[in-house]
């Protein structure tokens, strides 16, 4: 009985994932996501899949006893023999929890994105205890119970105080087993993400949503490759500053923009903070595309190729359309690294344009196609 239903839960399994997957593309681009803080699930709402239940209906009122006359429909007062029901098509919804890993696997599925494999030795070890062995004194919620049984078993054995006929064995002081450790280094592959997102007049709400979705699911990826992700934010107009997340999406947007200010912000953090010996470096930066002047575009190319590009396994650029920023910066990263500052595992500057929630399927396909 219980193989019938793990057989069934598992066919459900693979119904809503044939049902995510389809509808994958939509749910990136309306954000049709309810994240659970904390928790690594997030709610799907899945149309068109219900669960068998059991409804009841509202039974307060209806002929039986009361008012009423012959053909007047139950719970329904007024609609007679001459109530029509609708035509048209119900559309059921049901939310279906999903971790952030099955929901990475399908993303990785639908846009064949490759594995990533850690750049170099970018690794750092965590101390983890594992249990090696057992010894005679240890605390209560240690206590090996087949290991203290042997014992007792033994004890009573070599005493002759065993029978068969009445088996019943009492430990003693002596015959406790307790579970013993020791620490051991366990290498674990570390990532940080910084997301850089201009705020100046040209961003508004609109953009900020494009990018709150497209930081999601960057994210949700990268976690899928690592064991530990770090997330930090930076925010810029003319000025930079790291903020929390919530700041960085729900700040509101005024003034110029100056770029360069979000790059040199963004090395700081990282010289302060994250080793490139220890740590896979992922930077992303989202703009209209507008920027102060031509020579701050010069000190961007050059902050990028001399102090970030070297330390980092990619540096993603996505440019969200905006009726109001000049759409350019895009075109100056292209003229000041035409091959993408390419190495032997490819272009580590990715670009991209968001115009619209139907863009951010291709985005991310070119973001991470190349697998760093």
């Amino acid at each position: 009985m219980v193989n019938t239903i793990e057989q069934d839960h598992q066919r459900f399994r693979q119904i809503v994932h044939g049902k995510i997957r389809k509808d994958l593309r939509r749910f990136l681009s309306r954000g049709e996501l309810l994240g659970r803080e904390g928790k690594r699930y997030v709610s799907i709402p899945v149309h068109d899949i219900d669960i068998p239940t059991f409804r009841y209906g509202d039974n307060s009122g209806g002929v039986g006893m009361g008012e009423g006359e012959e053909g007047d429909g139950v719970g329904q007062p007024g609609q007679g023999k001459n109530g029509q029901g609708g035509d048209s098509e119900g559309r059921h919804l049901l939310e279906v929890d999903v971790s952030l890993e099955e929901l990475a696997d399908i993303l990785a599925e639908e846009l064949r994105l490759p594995r990533i494999k850690p750049r170099g030795q970018h690794r750092i070890t965590t101390i983890k205890d594992k249990y090696t062995g057992v010894r005679p004194i240890g605390p209560a919620s240690l206590r090996h119970f087949k290991r203290t049984y042997r014992e007792a078993l033994k004890r009573q054995l070599s005493m002759g105080q065993y029978d068969p006929e009445n088996p019943v064995i009492v430990p003693i002081k002596n015959d406790l087993r307790f579970r013993t450790w020791n620490e051991v280094k366990k290498p674990q592959s570390n990532a940080v993400i910084v997301y850089m997102m201009d705020v100046s007049g040209s961003m508004g709400d609109e953009q900020k949503e494009l990018v709150r979705l497209e930081a999601f699911w960057i994210d949700t990826w990268l976690r899928r490759n690592y064991e530990g992700i770090e997330s930090r934010y930076i925010v810029h107009d003319v000025r930079a500053q790291e903020v929390d997340k919530k700041t960085f999406f729900s700040v509101k947007e005024d003034g110029g923009t100056r770029i360069s200010s979000a790059l040199t912000c963004c090395k700081d953090l990282l010289t302060q903070h994250y080793d490139p010996n220890d740590w896979n470096i992922y930077l992303f930066h989202f703009s209209d595309g507008d920027n102060s002047s031509d020579a701050d575009n010069r000190t961007c190319v050059k902050i990028i190729k001399e102090q970030l590009l070297p330390f980092c396994n990619m540096f993603g650029y996505c440019q969200v359309a905006s009726a109001y920023g000049s759409g350019s910066f895009i075109n100056v990263l292209h003229e000041g690294f035409p091959d993408g500052a390419a190495d032997e595992s490819g272009p580590k500057l990715i670009t991209s344009k968001v115009s619209t929630r139907d863009d951010l399927f291709e985005s991310l396909k070119t973001f991470f196609k190349v697998g760093r």
